[in-house]
């Protein structure tokens, strides 16, 4: 469900002693859409290709951007199988509505079920044109034959395709 929000702006004062409000800039505009308990269907045709569930979303159309708030999940889907094939996990995150990139703030995470493998941090970046996601802050990846750390990364989406910058780990 949409909310509309609109906000008032005070032109002028009756008392000329007080001060006229100024009118709010860019970052203080109120969104223009709130959703709570927000489900977003991604298609393709007629496959699903992913699933967004947030407890809260701003829409912000002079930023051209929407915030998701208070955690996010976001499924993603098997052309061939329809099955899910990872899932992330997030505090919040913001859109970039032009391009649909995401960054993914907080406690944020992917689980891969193909590889059975999982990557934590507290920031990473979504590029839709290119399917990946990065990020400049430190991970942590477990999977099946290893534990590895370190600062930096970039990975296909299923995390299996990865490369980590600065790492340390244990091989077993």
């Amino acid at each position: 469900m949409m909310v509309m929000l609109s906000g008032v702006l005070c032109t002028g004062c009756a008392d000329p002693e007080q001060p006229r409000q100024r009118r709010p800039n860019a970052s203080q505009r109120p969104p223009a859409h709130v959703s709570y308990n927000l489900r977003v269907v991604f298609t393709d045709s007629t496959h699903t290709r992913a699933v967004l569930q947030a407890a809260e979303a701003r829409v912000f159309d002079d930023r051209q951007q929407t915030e998701l708030r208070d955690t996010l999940v976001v499924e993603f889907f098997s052309r061939s199988t329809g099955n899910r094939v990872a899932k992330l996990s997030a505090d919040s995150a913001v859109i970039d509505d032009r391009t649909k990139n995401m960054t993914a703030y907080g406690d944020v995470r992917i689980w891969s079920d193909s590889s059975r493998t999982s990557m934590q941090t507290t920031l990473l970046y979504w590029d839709q044109t290119r399917q990946r996601v990065s990020t400049p802050a430190f991970v942590r990846i477990v999977s099946p034959t290893e534990t590895i750390q370190g600062t930096g990364f970039e990975s296909d989406q299923y995390l299996t395709s990865y490369t980590m910058y600065r790492v340390q780990g244990e091989h077993r």
